[in-house]
This record gives C-alpha cells, sequence and structure tokens, in this order.
C-alpha cells in the first residue's frame, strides 16, 4: 500500500533531495515533515525496487552509482537547479566500528575503503545545487576511523562550498524510536542563511511524547508485542493480523503501545501483515537460546553457570547471542541482520526477529511494503534512516528555514548592543586575544558578551557548537580579509580544520561554554542569531533588504 495522495507534499511545499536513499526511510520522514522530494539516487537494485514500491510519486527515483553519475545529469532531468535541502547517509561500512576487530578502520593497518569517499560525491552535490540546508547521517565510527580524517574533512570541505557546518549526536530513542540507536549528523546551513541550527532535535509530532516523563519512550514490546507467534523458520510474506492479540496486547501494555501502533506504525492503513517470517536456526542454536533469560547475553548466561554449545572462540564471541527485552529498549538494528539474528533473539519465542519486526523497531508503518527476498529485507531494513528520525530533522529544518525567511525577526530575548561595523566589532574582540584562562574569568558579563557577539558579528559562517570540537588539525589556508589582515592576521589563521574556529578564538569560546553551563550565558546569547544577522546585513546590503546574498566574505 503506497501512500495517498494526500501524504504527498504539495507543489509550493519545501523541496528536498535524498542521495545514498536506500529504501527511503529518510524520504519517508521528509515527507511526513512537509516536504516534496524532488529525487531520490541509490545504486542498490533491492533497495531501490522497495524505493519504486513505497514512493511512487517521487518521479525521479533512480538506480545510479553517484560515483558516476554527476549532479549536472540530475539537473537535466528536474529541469532545475534549485533544491532547497538534501539529505543522505553515504555507506557506513567504512567507518563502522564493528571493523575494528580487523584494524580496518584504526591504527597502522588503516585499509583503504573506497566507501570512506563517497561522502565527496555527497558534497559535489551540494556545491551544484546549494541548498540552502544539508544533513548527512553517519555511524559514530566516523569521528575516530583514521584518527578522525574523515570527520574532519567532510566538514572542511563542506565549509570551504560556503557552508556554515557543524556536527551532532542523534540518539533515536529521544525521538521515540524504540531502539540503542546512536548516529552522527552533519548539518551545514548555507552562509548566507541566517542562524543556527538547533543542535538537539525535538521529538516529531507523531511522535510519543510523555509530558510528565520526558525519558519515557516505547520499548520493544509495545513495538512487536501485537504480532502473532512463529517458530523458527515459520510464517508467510503476506498473512493475516490477529486481531484478538492485538487486543490483549493493547490493553496490557496501555496508552504508550497504542500510540506506537497506532500514529507511527499506522496499522489501520495496512491491509494485511507482510515481511513477518522467521528464518531457521540449527538445532545447536535453538538450544542455545533457550538457555538465555530474558534481556540476557550469551557472556551472562555462561557467567551464572549455564554451559553455551556454540563453536565460536569463547574468549572474543562469548557475548555472541542476545535475547532482548520486552520492557527495554532493543538493541540497534543493523544490516548484519542479514547475516544472521543471533545478537536479536525475540524476547520470549525461540528464534530471532523477523523483517518485520526490525521494521517496526526502526519506525517503518507497517503498509510499508518489503518486496525483495528476506536476506535483502533483512539489510535494507538495517541500513535506513527510521522515518521518525527523518521526520525529526524535517521539523527542525523546516522551522529552522521558516524562521530564516522572515525579513524582520521579533528576538524572543534581547542581546544588548552590537556592534555597529566591522571596525567596531574588532575593536571589541580584540582585547581579549592575549587573555588566559583566568583572565578570561575575570571579565565582566557585559564586557564578555561584547566580544562574543563581536564574534558572531563578523564570523557568519562559524557555530558556537563548533567550539567544542576542534579536532587536532590545524590549517593557514585562508581567502584575504584585508581589514582583519591589517588588524590581526590571527583572526583569520592558524584555524582549526574541523570547526573553522581560528586558534585565537578557542580559549574565548571555551569560556563562553563556561559560562552558559554555569547560566550565566542563555541560549539566545550563547547562539547569538542577532549579532550574527546584523555582520551579514552590514557586509551586504541584499542581505538587510531580505534577499538572498552571496557568500559572506569573512567566513574562516
Amino acid at each position: 500500500m503506497t501512500k495517498s495522495a494526500s501524504d504527498v507534499a504539495t507543489s509550493q511545499s519545501p523541496t528536498f533531495i535524498d542521495l545514498f536513499c536506500g529504501c527511503g526511510g529518510f524520504t519517508l520522514g521528509m515527507e511526513r515533515a512537509g516536504f516534496r522530494c524532488l529525487a531520490a539516487i541509490d545504486f542498490n537494485p533491492e533497495a531501490m525496487a522497495v524505493f519504486h514500491a513505497n514512493f511512487s510519486e517521487v518521479t525521479h527515483a533512480l538506480e545510479k552509482d553517484l560515483t558516476r553519475f554527476a549532479p549536472e545529469k540530475l539537473a537535466a532531468l528536474l529541469g532545475r537547479q534549485q533544491v532547497d535541502v538534501i539529505v543522505g547517509g553515504p555507506p557506513c561500512q567504512g567507518f563502522s566500528t564493528v571493523r575494528q576487530v580487523d584494524a580496518a578502520n584504526h591504527g597502522s593497518r588503516v585499509r583503504r575503503d573506497k566507501r570512506r569517499y563517497h561522502y565527496r560525491h555527497f558534497l559535489a552535490y551540494v556545491g551544484f545545487f546549494r541548498p540552502r540546508v544539508f544533513v548527512m547521517e553517519n555511524v559514530l565510527g566516523i569521528q575516530s576511523a583514521a584518527k578522525g580524517k574523515f570527520f574532519t574533512r567532510v566538514q572542511a570541505e563542506a565549509r570551504a562550498f560556503g557552508y556554515r557546518v557543524h556536527s551532532q549526536v542523534e540518539e533515536a530513542w529521544t525521538l521515540g524510536v524504540p531502539q540503542k540507536r546512536r548516529r552522527q549528523l552533519i548539518v551545514g546551513v548555507r552562509i548566507d542563511v541566517p542562524g543556527y541550527f538547533p543542535t538537539q532535535l525535538a521529538p516529531s509530532a507523531r511522535a510519543w511524547w510523555n509530558q510528565d516523563e520526558p525519558g519515557d519512550c516505547p520499548t520493544l514490546g509495545d513495538a512487536i508485542g501485537d504480532l502473532p507467534r512463529l517458530r523458527a523458520g515459520g510464517g508467510d510474506e503476506e498473512t493475516e493480523y490477529d486481531f484478538s492479540l492485538r487486543g490483549n496486547v493493547l490493553a496490557k501494555r496501555g496508552e504508550r503501545a497504542k500510540h506506537y501502533l497506532t500514529n507511527v506504525l499506522e496499522i489501520a492503513r495496512a491491509s494485511h501483515l507482510t515481511a513477518h517470517r522467521a528464518r531457521p536456526h540449527n538445532e545447536q542454536d535453538l538450544r542455545d537460546f533457550a538457555r538465555l533469560r530474558e534481556g540476557e547475553h550469551s557472556a551472562e548466561a555462561i557467567a551464572r553457570g549455564e554451559t553455551m554449545e556454540f563453536t565460536y572462540n569463547r574468549d572474543i564471541f562469548k557475548d555472541r547471542y542476545k535475547r532482548q527485552h520486552r520492557e527495554e529498549l532493543c538493541s540497534t538494528i543493523v544490516a548484519h541482520l542479514s547475516k544472521d539474528g543471533l545478537m536479536f533473539i525475540h524476547p520470549t519465542q525461540n528464534r530471532s526477529l523477523t523483517p518485520r519486526e526490525a521494521a517496526r523497531v526502526q519506525s517503518f508503518p507497517d503498509w510499508f511494503q518489503f518486496p525483495v527476498s528476506r536476506t535483502h529485507q533483512f539489510r535494507i531494513i538495517g541500513n535506513a534512516v527510521p522515518p521518525l528520525v527523518g521526520e525529526a530533522v524535517g521539523q527542525e529544518v523546516r522551522e529552522f528555514l521558516r524562521n530564516a525567511a522572515k525579513k524582520h525577526p521579533q528576538p524572543a530575548f534581547k542581546l544588548g548592543p552590537l556592534p555597529g561595523n566591522e571596525i567596531e566589532a574588532l575593536n571589541w574582540l580584540l582585547p581579549f586575544l592575549d587573555k588566559d584562562k583566568r583572565a578570561l574569568h575575570r571579565v565582566s558579563s557585559d564586557a564578555f558578551k561584547r566580544a562574543w557577539y563581536a564574534i558572531a558579528f563578523l564570523y557568519a559562517g562559524l557555530h558556537p557548537d563548533g567550539a567544542l570540537d576542534h579536532g587536532t588539525t590545524i590549517s593557514n589556508i585562508v581567502d584575504d580579509y584585508p581589514l582583519a589582515s591589517r588588524r590581526e592576521p590571527r583572526l583569520l589563521a592558524p584555524y582549526y580544520e574541523r570547526s573553522g574556529w581560528p586558534v585565537v578564538l578557542a580559549p574565548i569560546a571555551r569560556e563562553a561554554w563556561r559560562r552558559y553551563e554555569a547560566g550565566e550565558l542563555k541560549d539566545a546569547q550563547l547562539y547569538c542569531s542577532e549579532a550574527q544577522m546584523a555582520g551579514m546585513c552590514f557586509r551586504s546590503p541584499w542581505m538587510a533588504a531580505g534577499q538572498i546574498a552571496g557568500r559572506a566574505e569573512f567566513a574562516a
């Protein structure tokens, strides 16, 4: 069952392109947030078969290799070169911490993996289409792979395209997804778009949110408890729901499970249950499964005296098996499910999870079809961005762009005096450059705020959160800026490649964060968008008139 016409965004909706789209988890989330998909591209035929089955309204859903399919070719197909947002998740296997076991990602045996460079093809599309915002999703391992080289390069190269870039970690359970999933987001805002993108995503309106208990998230039992029982190897690709079982489960589990099944999984829109087929397991595995208590690893079972039969190396793989727990978050759904399901044993049944159960944990609705083999279903579902995460991203991006489009936004909080021009900003900032940590602590609140606002005024391309992770690589390559060069060359270089922050400003940024965490700076003062916008308007009369400006001159 595909989406109805009422689900599809209108021609007036903001637009996006989904690169390395997989089966469409990010696309579904963005569409639910009110965006219209202009194109979605992935080289994998099975993933695109699933995408086509669920997004018939996306005219340009293309099975293409993005290492060979240039953005100019897509622009020719679209008949346009304008798009509001680009999202996507370049292949993450080259950064996965799972690959540390063979030293593929770390240390002296780092292997050259072409997939690590796919981010450049993503950025090539960003550079060509110049979206107002881009969001790249990847595994946390990108932070440490090759000693952080690629994590730094993604941000530095995006900044060179004229984007204000920062990274943030997505914790899926805080967005209503019932699994222990953490992923890296790298967000870029085009330099002429004012404001700082929020670095903490809020759950979408669709997600379960208990106002009395904000940490309350759907559990594995909420997500899959109503599905029919299966033995290992049992089940059909299409079958009927057990409505009697569903009624009993909902009565027992309450409003949270009902909300997840109704609002997120949209069970009322699925006429039949699909992809609920369990993989077979050998008798030895089944006996080991039976020895595990709910929520227990095989290592924990061994520690309490169980004798496991598995033949894997006990020193390395003693936690090879895991029975999930109904009242907890599921382990992170991964593509390795296509190989085996030993880490995803059903809480109460002697088998591993089915593709439909994995899809539900990923927040895919029950009407979402997976018309490929079971092995491919597992891999595609494991590689997907959870739709609830995509919707939370889309919701934040749309609100951010809506605020940025206001010609004369009324600040919720008055910052205080702002620089009137670049000379005044430099005069406010320069006395702070050589102060040590203790001296910065002693500076009065008003004087420190003036220096901090001067930074926002002068550096439209920096994000305050970037100052939390500069990395270690330092560069001296800059575009010339005559005024700063005359007054103080250190305001341009050296600077940290990852964050873009000039080294000389790093102590001031640390002091700003110290004051913020101590409650001395409020949100609007740390993320001083009003000062940033004042500087952008001063440098660009077009920006001051409320029109789109070109690349700001003073971006590190």
